[in-house]
């Protein structure tokens, strides 16, 4: 079960989080859980695989608003990083933040 020591254990700022959801720890960690389980992580991987710069794009800065949102802090500071490059458009090895993304993403869906 999903907790807020588990999160926190993570690097997330749950009082952030908990902030912008009212103090409801429940909806909170519902906010938590559908954020893990969105499908967007394995689309801005192959976005950026392929080459995709603009999908790419737009993936990761979704997935920016979701994580900053929920306060994940540490899986969205590589998502953070991502938006910046892909914004400007550089065609760079993206394999190293991918790999940091896909590493705490992985630790956080463990908890579910």
């Amino acid at each position: 079960m999903l907790t807020i020591d588990d999160l926190k254990s993570l690097g997330a700022n749950t009082d952030e989080g908990l902030t912008r959801c009212m103090g409801m720890e429940e909806f909170y960690l519902r906010m938590v859980k559908m954020a893990l389980s969105d499908d967007s992580f394995e689309k801005l991987r192959e976005a950026v695989q392929k080459g995709d710069l603009d999908e790419g794009f737009e993936r990761a800065h979704a997935l920016k608003g979701v994580l900053t949102n929920v306060a994940l802090t540490s899986l969205a500071d590589p998502v953070i990083e991502m938006t910046e490059q892909l914004r400007a458009r550089n065609d760079i090895d993206y394999s190293e933040l991918l790999g940091r993304m896909e590493e705490v993403l992985a630790k956080y869906r463990a908890l579910l």
